[in-house]
């Protein structure tokens, strides 16, 4: 049997990997500024996240939702205190697009409407409900396709407002800061506008912060920048550290009944023992506070780099936007330089997601091969 073939893959083979730098099977050490699209958050192989899962695998490693699971509480009481939300409920699944797809669904439950808004860009997972809230038709099945949505342009509420006072929608999804769209975000007055509208119109709130939640842009999740409250919050990627794990944060104005979420591998002992370690370590390390000094600096030094249009995003989920497509310029970090950096929808961005362990000496790093890559292009 072979795989099949989804994935364009650059022709290198990691074996193993600490902190911000992975090894290839040859002996070649990449500096990892991607995290495998911000999954890894506290950094490869982390010694006490490693510690914590091979303990709970030594014990126990999973067993249904239909038994006691203090690890399931003892994660949401962590996340609770670190994210400030501490009145809200979480609902653990596996992934970021099932989480998106448990909102989706509870907001429908919550009010018995259907039609969503989205945006411009949106990108919030690759199944049922969450790709067709996702703005790439490329990615949409026609089986997907029956779901209702409207796409609409962001920091634009006049155009919300219109959708909202017919009266048949839903749920509005956004990203805090939108990941493969390319870093582009909403204002705070156009969050703060849209909250009101939502409450208006009982229309649930949905704040995707897949991608950029769990610290990465320097609070704990994206949206706290502009002083608002979401209904519902998705969480995953850096959640695990690479673990497999997602979920929602769910406000207090839903009621939950038995039967209404379900999940099979959701809030497993063994994602819930990485969900823990994760939230310990960035405590312990301050990891926010990295985040908040890194990309300070990271701002300063690329000034220093000719030919850059502007820098987007916020913290340690950035964006570097030139005015000619980037794709040439990434595989020469790879293949040359040895850096791992994203791409994103715009073809001119490159994106820069690194563990929120990372420090000034690896951006100084990414610099010089930066400045030298453009110069030898």
């Amino acid at each position: 049997m072979n795989l099949f073939n989804v994935y364009p893959l650059y022709d290198i083979t990691p074996v193993k990997a600490l902190d911000c730098t992975i090894t290839d099977q040859n002996g070649v050490e990449y500096l990892d500024l991607y995290s495998g699209h911000g999954v890894i958050s506290i950094g490869h192989t982390q010694p006490d996240y490693v510690a914590k899962l091979k303990d709970q695998l030594d014990h126990l490693g999973f067993y249904s939702n239909a038994i006691q699971n203090p690890l399931q509480v003892e994660l949401a009481q962590k996340l609770g205190k670190l994210s400030g939300l501490e009145d809200y409920e979480l609902f653990l699944c596996s992934s970021g697009a099932e989480a998106n797809e448990n909102a989706l669904k509870l907001a429908s439950f919550h009010n018995g409407k259907s039609r969503i808004i989205a945006f411009d860009n949106s990108f919030h997972g690759r199944t049922s409900a969450a790709v067709a809230v996702t703005d790439n038709k490329k990615i949409v099945a026609p089986i997907n396709a029956q779901q209702v949505v409207t796409f609409l342009p962001l920091n634009q509420i006049e155009l919300v407002e219109a959708e909202l006072v017919k009266g048949d929608v839903s749920a509005v999804i956004i990203e805090g800061i939108q990941g493969v769209g390319g870093l582009d975000q909403g204002t705070t007055e156009f969050f703060q506008a849209l909250e009101k509208a939502c409450k208006k119109h009982d229309v649930v709130l949905i704040l995707d912060e897949v991608q950029s939640g769990y610290g990465r842009s320097g609070k704990f999740f994206a949206f706290q920048h502009h002083g608002i409250s979401a209904d519902i919050i998705s969480v995953a990627k850096g959640m695990g550290n690479g673990f497999p794990i997602g979920g929602i944060l769910i406000s207090p104005k839903f009621e939950a009944s038995f039967g209404l979420l379900g999940t099979t591998f959701g809030g497993s002992h063994l994602s819930c023992a990485a969900g823990i370690a994760v939230l310990d370590v960035i405590e312990k390390l301050k990891l926010q506070d990295n985040v908040n000094e890194v990309s300070a600096y990271f701002s300063e030094k690329i000034t220093q780099v000719p030919g850059i249009k502007r820098v987007k995003g916020k913290g340690l989920m950035l964006g570097v936007e030139f005015d000619f497509d980037v794709a040439a310029l990434r595989k020469k970090l790879i293949i040359e330089k040895h850096i791992f950096t994203g791409s994103a929808s715009n073809k001119n961005l490159l994106r820069i997601l690194p563990p929120l362990t990372v420090k000034k000496a690896d951006i100084d790093t990414f610099i010089v091969a930066l400045k030298e890559s453009l110069e030898e292009l």
